[in-house]
């Protein structure tokens, strides 16, 4: 019985790797504010960090460790001590004793007592253990799915922020290309060599330039906004971001079919329905393991007397063996309605299976669709850059009018607009397709 009792006590103590401590939310609201210059992955880390879903995530596999712990509470021995007074008297006729009869005096009685008892064997709650460290697993993969969501949403609107930073430039050369079509249209009317039509149009092309590049630094200041709300920073936190649109080489496959299958074994939340599947088949081990015998011991010491002075000590011991026989067939259906939750769950995870699968294939495709669009959107721009430059030769000798210009100077709107947005696309496909294969801590 020794054995058995230590070899119980070494499974109930034996640390799950779901039962780490994690990190406090506490802590992770109290990270420090971004100093210098914020790199993307670093943007992710923090949003991992500080995102408010995050927080609460770890919240939550904080709950769930702890009822691991009182899962293995009905494995460890309880302990429990009492003292009490006791003024009394016995009415003697109770006990049917012929030569001991009537009330007695009032007497008093002092007890102290010592108890305790252990379950030795009970696989039923052994199970349960199990169970519940699973489901502790389970909360913490989904803890990671949501840093991992939250961190995404991070280098996203960090993303947002760069492209809105480019945007802004991109129309503040526009500005200074128009204002110097402006100064040349003026030359040549003042010349007598353009029409004073050449200068209005210059001028309203200058006066539109300007318009946008308003519009672009509100854009840049309400991207910023965005980006400070994901971290959970005060809106008017100075956050200087250090990179720039161009990432790196992706480190994972872009094929689709082995993306749909790496997919499968890292993404965070198909790895945590897969815990809640053996949890819920724990569950029914559990159930049906209550149709077994179990083993407990109990006992308890005891100093009594009618005064301190006089004190004296007794004990017992119990070892006990409860045989569950028949409880109404109650243990029978519990087990038929935990089989249907096991249906359910694995439905579930095929379900969600699947759409991994289809989240990493998609991603993979639009990450190579968007470095397409990054080539033929430079490849616009530089020939828009060659239109223009014409476009101003033409004008400068007197060949051609404003609206030459004109016409040049808008392409060349367009096509850095296109240029930048296909750098976005791709920078945003890039860490979307991270997340998707399950592995954005990974980023290099």
């Amino acid at each position: 019985m020794t054995r058995s009792l230590g070899a119980t006590l070494l499974i109930a103590a034996t640390p799950a790797a779901a039962q780490q401590q994690p990190v406090s939310p506490a802590n992770a609201a109290l990270a420090p504010v971004p100093r210098g210059r914020l790199t993307l992955l670093e943007a992710i880390r923090l949003g991992r960090q500080r995102g408010v879903n995050a927080a609460l995530a770890q919240i939550n596999l904080r709950a769930a460790n702890a009822r691991v712990g009182e899962r293995r509470a009905d494995l460890l021995p309880t302990i429990s001590g009492q003292a009490a007074y006791v003024r009394q008297t016995v009415n003697l006729d109770e006990f049917g004793i012929p030569i001991a009869t009537g009330v007695t005096p009032p007497l008093s009685l002092w007890r102290f007592r010592l108890a305790g008892s252990e379950t030795v064997f009970d696989a039923s709650v052994l199970a349960r253990l199990r169970a519940a460290r699973d489901t502790a697993l389970a909360v913490g993969l989904d803890a990671r799915a949501v840093g991992e969501i939250a961190g995404a949403s991070t280098g996203l609107a960090y993303l947002r922020v760069l492209s809105a930073r480019e945007t802004a430039r991109a129309r503040e050369a526009d500005s200074a290309v128009a204002a110097d079509l402006l100064d040349q249209a003026r030359q040549l009317v003042q010349a007598g060599v353009s029409p004073l039509i050449d200068q209005t149009r210059s001028e309203v092309t200058f006066a539109a330039a300007r318009g946008q590049l308003e519009v672009a630094r509100n854009a840049l200041d309400r991207a910023n906004l965005d980006f400070l709300r994901t971290l959970d920073l005060a809106p008017g936190t100075e956050v200087d971001l250090a990179d720039s649109l161009e990432v790196g080489a992706p480190r994972f496959p872009e094929r689709p079919d082995e993306a749909g299958r790496y997919a499968r074994d890292h993404r965070a939340e198909l790895l945590a329905e897969r815990a809640r599947t053996e949890a819920a088949r724990r569950s029914l081990k559990a159930i049906r393991y209550e149709n077994l015998p179990n083993l407990g011991v109990s006992g308890y010491y005891q100093q009594s007397a009618q005064s301190l002075g006089s004190l004296a000590g007794t004990y017992g011991v119990q070892v006990g063996l409860n045989v569950p026989i028949l409880d109404g067939f109650r243990r029978q259906n519990r087990a038929t309605e935990q089989q249907a939750r096991i249906d359910a769950q694995e439905l579930r995870e095929r379900d969600l299976g699947n759409l991994v699968e289809t989240e990493a294939r998609q991603a993979v495709l639009d990450l190579a669709s968007a470095r397409q669009q990054v080539t033929i959107a430079r490849d616009r721009l530089q020939l828009a850059e060659q239109e223009l430059e014409q476009a101003k030769e033409r004008f400068r000798a007197g060949v051609a009018g404003s609206v030459e210009t004109t016409q040049a100077q808008g392409s060349l709107v367009a096509a850095r607009d296109a240029f930048i947005q296909s750098r976005v696309n791709y920078s945003s496909a890039w860490v979307s397709a991270y997340r998707a294969l399950g592995i954005l801590d990974q980023i290099q």
